[in-house]
């Protein structure tokens, strides 16, 4: 079976290519729909999921109580965990960096011309070219910002991916069969079940990390480690019993916890 993530640029035609290759390989295709289910699943809250997108820090404000760090470690979390199944079709939202140190994931970004974008968003949309051309410029602009914000790398860095496409010159179809090629190629290797609970095990950490900072509790003074599934160790300093009660009520609580081992010390002050 094949993890595959498929990148994109707005009007690449990238989510066709996506849907095709799914089809092909009797996959399931885990767009932005499916990963925000993925997360309710997890036990993440509705309200936390609003416009679950590659966005910019700013639009992370009115999207997550204005707390735009917890808002990419939940996004994380949810690609972790849909990694962790070892199959499927990953459209977007950072896959392609999440999962990068995965042999068993297959990389694809999806690219063509300003022009044939503008062409296909402006057929699309029953736009303007200009309309649509700005349209275009804002998304390249916020997914930029966006990965420069989570990951600090470039999104358009080609040592991310394993294949890059431009189906301008190759059509949808022929895209999606060259990505079907390639996910089959023997290369590509089957997910370990090493790597898939190390996927597991990143997801719950994030969750738990994600939790801690919707608290607003200080998150560098403390270190989160999954050891094994389930099972989460958090140790670090606290600045009051207050604080230290409110991190031993949070963790456990998390979705998918079933253990804890806290150990935490009061900072001494000036030091």
């Amino acid at each position: 079976m094949a993890l595959i993530t498929i990148s994109q640029s707005m009007g690449s035609g990238g989510a066709r290519i996506a849907r095709r290759v799914a089809e092909s390989l009797n996959l399931e295709l885990l767009d932005d729909q499916r990963l925000k289910q993925e997360a309710l699943e997890m036990g993440i809250r509705a309200e936390e999921l609003k416009g679950l997108d590659e966005k910019a820090p700013g639009f992370f404000d009115r999207l997550l109580s204005r707390r735009p760090e917890a808002y990419v470690d939940i996004l994380q979390s949810v690609v972790y965990e849909i990694g962790h199944k070892g199959s499927g079709v990953i459209v977007g939202h950072g896959s392609q960096v999440l999962l990068n140190d995965f042999n068993c994931a297959f990389h694809v970004l999806v690219n063509a011309s300003e022009q044939a974008r503008v062409a296909a968003v402006s057929q699309q949309r029953g736009l303007t070219p200009e309309i649509a051309r700005k349209l275009i410029h804002r998304a390249d602009s916020e997914q930029r910002g966006f990965f420069r914000f989570a990951f600090n790398r470039h999104w358009d860095d080609p040592g991310l991916y394993d294949l890059i496409i431009n189906p301008e010159k190759l059509g949808i179809q022929a895209s999606a069969e060259m990505i079907v090629q390639g996910a089959r190629s023997e290369k590509i290797e089957a997910c370990s079940l090493g790597a898939l609970e190390t996927m597991q095990r990143r997801s719950l950490e994030r969750r738990v990390t994600a939790a801690l900072k919707q608290h607003d509790l200080r998150i560098s003074t403390l270190y989160v480690d999954v050891p094994e599934p389930g099972a989460v160790r958090v140790w670090g300093s606290v600045s009051d019993e207050s604080e230290e009660r409110q991190i031993k009520r949070i963790v456990p609580a998390v979705a998918g916890v079933e253990k804890t081992d806290i150990k935490l010390f009061r900072a001494i002050a000036g030091i």
